[in-house]
């Protein structure tokens, strides 16, 4: 792994993917990696018609700086250098399109997030970019 995309949603599955990230550099030495979370979209005209765009935007970095602050730590702590991105859109269609805008070798994320669909056994996200990229994905639970 060399280029190394880790999509970030806050949950205990996706800091199980940058923990495993972590020790890989440990044992194997440096690689570039990027932290990615992604905001669904605001799509309620309710809400665009009172709030500013710029007021969305700022609610959408607030909750990706929550979302990314426990990996963050963890490779702050761990004294790694890493990229951080946020997008807003459909979380795999964004995760696909932003491995291959940087050129990822791999993306190592958690078997499931914060979706609704808990007891499944991956997540719906998951299977949809499973399905859709072609570069190695490693899923940690």
């Amino acid at each position: 792994m060399k280029n190394v995309l880790i999509p970030v949603d806050g949950s205990g599955n996706s800091l199980r993917a940058v923990h495993y990230v972590v020790n890989h550099v440990r044992e194997h030495g440096p690689c570039s990696i990027h932290l990615l979370n992604v905001q669904a979209p605001i799509v309620s005209g309710t809400i665009q018609a009172f709030f500013e765009p710029d007021a969305i935007q700022e609610y959408y970095d607030d909750e990706s700086k929550m979302a990314l602050a426990d990996a963050e730590a963890l490779l702050d702590r761990s004294g790694i250098v890493y990229q951080r991105a946020l997008r807003v859109g459909d979380v795999a269609e964004s995760i696909k399109a932003y491995a291959t805008e940087q050129g990822c070798d791999h993306i190592v994320m958690g078997s499931r997030g914060m979706g609704a669909a808990g007891s499944l056994l991956l997540g719906s996200t998951t299977l949809k970019l499973l399905h859709s990229i072609h570069i190695p994905v490693v899923l940690v639970n």
